[in-house]
């Protein structure tokens, strides 16, 4: 059974490949890699219609939150997709999750079509109450779609510890149905890489003096953040494009 509900510390780094192929031999010695190997992450971001949930976002509030669909791999109709509510609250992430096919979660988010909830459990039907309440407080929908291909690395005494490398990061502003393909604008230059730690807890001794050597790549980053930025300034540029034209 899919895990349903997180809570943990998060830090992020952006490495040039030079730092992440000297870092992943000395996590292996502590960590595993995961079985899927690398694989595809593909996200609908929802959002209202001046984007404000992002913006929100941006001003590193107290307490943010945001709602997204993520699919693992490659999309089809009958495929499992997770409907995600992510909370950050001084410093903490918390994350709530419920799985659905593609068909029914695009039926729900985007058409507002709730599916049966008498077979589901309580935890379920609790998250499936926390998106309705979010969804109707906004006035959510699709916003952007960002997908990336991520090798993961898990504890070996502590399988909740979790490293995180993502790599060919891509966005877009339309098409957005998780089955209408992958890709999108390069979000990250050529050799870049950003790596997540997921932390249960405490950051390991041995994770901390490991990364007493990369401290100087860690980062505040948002994929969702950077990406919003980007269209707002090809959007001034227009603008500004149309009134030179103008004139």
């Amino acid at each position: 059974m899919a895990q349903e509900i997180f809570e943990r510390y998060e830090k992020k780094y952006m490495l040039p490949i030079e730092a992440y192929t000297r870092l992943v031999p000395e996590l292996m010695k502590h960590m595993t890699a995961d079985r899927y190997g690398k694989y595809t992450i593909s996200n609908i971001y929802f959002d209202t219609d001046d984007f404000r949930l992002i913006r929100e976002s941006l001003e590193k509030p107290v307490y943010k939150e945001k709602l997204r669909l993520r699919l693992y791999g490659d999309p089809g109709e009958e495929k499992t997709v997770f409907a995600e509510i992510k909370k950050k609250y001084k410093g903490v992430v918390y994350k709530r999750r419920i799985p659905l096919t593609l068909r029914d979660a695009r039926r729900y988010l985007v058409y507002g079509i709730r599916p049966d909830l008498d077979s589901r459990r309580f935890t379920e039907r609790q998250i499936f109450r926390e998106i309705d309440y979010m969804k109707n407080r906004y006035g959510l929908k699709p916003a952007v779609f960002i997908a990336y291909d991520r090798i993961a690395f898990a504890g070996t005494s502590d399988p909740e510890l979790r490293v995180t490398f993502d790599n060919n990061i891509r966005c877009r502003s339309t098409e957005l149905d998780l089955s209408r393909g992958k890709q999108g604008t390069q979000l990250l230059a050529p050799g870049t890489i950003l790596m997540e730690v997921k932390i249960p807890g405490a950051m390991p001794l041995w994770m901390a003096e490991l990364f007493e050597e990369i401290t100087r790549y860690e980062v505040s980053f948002s994929k969702y953040g950077t990406y919003y930025r980007m269209l707002m300034e090809e959007k001034k540029e227009m603008k500004e494009g149309g009134r030179r034209h103008a004139a």
